[in-house]
């Protein structure tokens, strides 16, 4: 569990199929697991989609809740090699082009500002399109720009958490959604924060929707953990915000969508987002290697094109600047590997209620009037002692000695004592009503593991075709979405930088970017070529939700 090693260098960027033995090489060294997972361009193309390179250019112009009541390898980012172009858009662009003019920042066709669409399949582990032909999936990935081995989580690696972090640009501390459910010492609430909760008291942060509509862009959300959350001039429009609804489905939410590129081009939304249960809720039920789950991610690139065939009936398919994303991975488990506080033995030392979440993440709120760390010591003693089945496979620490790679420590929502099992164990209370032999699938886990890993896609105007990047967490979007929709005052955020950058200043980025110490955020100005774009970088208490302890 160790943080890496500071001398580590910055891996090259992947430019073309050419380069790829050569950048996997340098992968090699730094993520090995990553690599060994990782099939070669042409062996992915050919099992993903089985058609030649000059046909895909061709193509292309250019169950639960928000995740299933079930839910209860951080290499650092310090280059974000995303292309994302200096690009003026005026009213009017509609150049004729080809696929010799698809490099980033190319001029928009039909519409007169940008527009993104931000997708989220829920529970899309990374390599989840390589189970079977994905060739809508594959379309964006050969057209634009993908995280070669994934997309990493915010630790816990849980729904809201993630998708919060994902539109705010803030790590889960910072913006006070810790879990998926919790409570707060704060608030006198006995209900604490749970699904579907829209009270803003527990929403920090300023989301992308906001910010943009303080731009003076129209926003859309078709749910979003936090969407729903009336914050500053956001107040959830019914014309463009959708109350969550599980049963709504999935063409409908696809349909509604695209009605919205129906509207004249001055209306049309800057951003939407657009939310899958699925893949997510199979993988629960199932585990992530089922037939359950492959058939669920065909429903998702069936769903995707068909927002691919919309947009391009109406001429937008390249003005339109599509990002499919996850929340987190799945990792496989059997109720044979769990670990149980019974065989702890320790009665009304460790009252079942002081646990607010157990499974593959254990969280525990002792009253006041109880000293945590006398908990915490007890705890471990009974773990050492041998008594306790798989034992070994917990981590169990006070929250201020967590990992500080985590970022999770830093507010009070917190529990003060926290336990990471081991990829596939779960922490359970008493073996009551568990079978022993049934599998399914869990996440919640250190988000450094590989199984946590999701899908990061883009495909648009400002979105190199056939790039690829390396991994980084998933507080960089923010960034990227701010960068894309040209808003002139983003929120402040635990992004690195901005993230707005030409293609032909990699190399001088990756010169001052290899100077700086990996395994820590560190602010600092980004030089792009003749301009210096600001970073976000923030450590202030007043953004957060819950207080935050310094």
């Amino acid at each position: 569990m160790a943080d890496r090693s500071a001398s580590e260098s910055v891996p090259r960027q992947v430019s073309s199929e050419g380069d790829e033995d050569e950048a996997r090489e340098e992968m090699e060294k730094r993520e090995p697991a990553s690599v060994a997972l990782l099939p070669r361009i042409d062996e992915r193309r050919q099992a993903s989609l089985g058609r030649s390179e000059s046909e895909s250019a061709a193509g292309d112009g250019g169950v639960g809740s928000y995740g299933s009541v079930m839910k209860r390898c951080v290499v650092p980012f310090f280059l974000l090699l995303l292309v994302v172009g200096f690009v003026s858009y005026t009213a009017g662009q509609k150049q004729k082009r080809g696929p010799e003019d698809w490099g980033p920042g190319r001029p928009l066709r039909k519409l007169s500002r940008p527009s993104v669409i931000l997708i989220s399949a829920d529970g899309f582990r990374w390599t989840y399109n390589f189970k079977l032909p994905t060739p809508n999936i594959e379309r964006l990935r050969t057209n634009g720009t993908e995280a070669v081995t994934g997309l990493i989580p915010v630790f816990p690696s849980l729904t809201f958490p993630n998708h919060y972090s994902i539109v705010t640009g803030l790590y889960p501390a910072w913006h006070g959604v810790i879990a998926n459910s919790f409570s707060d010492p704060e608030f006198e609430d006995p209900i604490g924060f749970y699904q579907g909760n829209i009270d803003p008291k527990w929403w920090g942060g300023e989301p992308i929707w906001v910010t943009a509509t303080k731009n003076g862009l129209q926003a859309a959300t078709y749910f979003w953990p936090g969407s729903e959350v009336p914050n500053g001039p956001w107040t959830c429009p019914p014309d463009f915000c959708q109350h969550y609804n599980k049963t709504v489905p999935y063409e409908d939410r696809v349909d509604t969508v695209l009605s919205y590129m129906d509207l004249p081009t001055d209306k049309i939304p800057s951003f939407i987002s657009l939310y899958f249960e699925s893949p997510d809720h199979e993988g629960h039920q199932t585990g992530p290697d089922s037939p359950e789950v492959a058939a669920a991610v065909g429903r998702i690139d069936s769903l995707i094109g068909r927002l691919i065939d919309g947009l391009e009936a109406r001429g937008l398919m390249e003005d339109v600047t599509i990002i499919l994303v996850g929340d987190h991975g799945m990792a496989a488990n059997c109720d044979s590997k769990m670990i149980y506080l019974e065989d702890m033995e320790l009665g009304h030392e460790l009252n079942f209620e002081w646990v607010d979440a157990y499974g593959a993440l254990l969280s525990i709120r002792p009253p006041p009037d109880v000293d945590a760390k006398a908990l915490y010591e007890k705890m471990a003693k009974a773990m050492a002692s041998g008594k306790v089945p798989n034992s070994e496979f917990l981590n169990l620490y006070l929250k201020e000695d967590l990992p500080e790679r985590l970022h999770y420590s830093a507010n009070e929502r917190i529990q003060p004592i926290i336990g990471m099992p081991a990829e596939g164990y779960k922490v359970g209370l008493t073996r009551y009503s568990v079978c022993g032999a049934e599998c399914g699938g869990q996440h919640g886990y250190d988000n450094q593991l590989l199984s946590m890993r999701t899908v990061f896609i883009a495909h648009g105007p400002q979105f190199a075709r056939g790039r690829t990047v390396p991994s980084f967490i998933n507080v960089e979007i923010y960034n990227i979405l701010s960068s894309i929709l040209e808003l002139k005052s983003p929120a402040a955020n635990n992004g690195e930088r901005s993230t707005r950058y030409h293609a032909a200043d990699i190399d001088v980025l990756q010169q001052t970017l290899g100077q700086v110490e990996l395994g820590r955020n560190v602010g600092f100005d980004l030089v792009a070529g003749n301009k210096k774009i600001p970073r976000h970088f923030v450590h202030r208490p007043d953004l957060v939700g819950g207080r935050r302890t310094e």
